[in-house]
């Protein structure tokens, strides 16, 4: 469960090409700049961001990635929530089960996605969609 408090406007990238993966990266690199993440904890951030704006993609026929600055009252953070409108996922305990890819991303799987930030959270409806949102805390 993600937690946390918005501190400004989100910015929000439309997923419909190999370039809004591109542009996702780049604004959450930024983002997670602005929010004095770490090294480490930006590069984290930015693979786990790659690998679900590509499933956006792929999985999801495309839709959007909405990129926030959070605060807990003692650490900042960047939240981001992926959200698409495709045929959601029919089996999330098998998509979530570590190792587990299809072979289309950077071969991490929602599950190492997941390992790669502080908070995940999905939604995901057969027919509806899915929504993932996740954030990656200051140390």
């Amino acid at each position: 469960m993600t937690t946390g408090v918005d501190l400004g406007v989100p910015s929000t990238q439309a997923i419909r090409s190999d370039e809004d993966v591109v542009r996702v990266r780049q604004l959450v690199r930024t983002t997670a700049v602005a929010v004095r993440l770490s090294l480490v904890d930006q590069t984290k951030l930015v693979t786990a961001a790659s690998e679900l704006a590509r499933n956006t993609l792929i999985y999801g026929g495309g839709g959007s990635a909405e990129v926030s600055t959070v605060s807990d009252g003692r650490r900042r953070g960047v939240r981001i929530v992926f959200a698409d409108e495709g045929p959601g996922i029919p089996d999330l305990d098998l998509a979530l089960t570590d190792g587990y890819t299809t072979g289309g991303g950077l071969g991490l799987g929602l599950s190492g996605a997941r390992r790669l930030v502080d908070d995940f959270d999905i939604w995901t409806a057969v027919g509806e969609g899915t929504r993932i949102t996740i954030t990656k805390w200051s140390r």
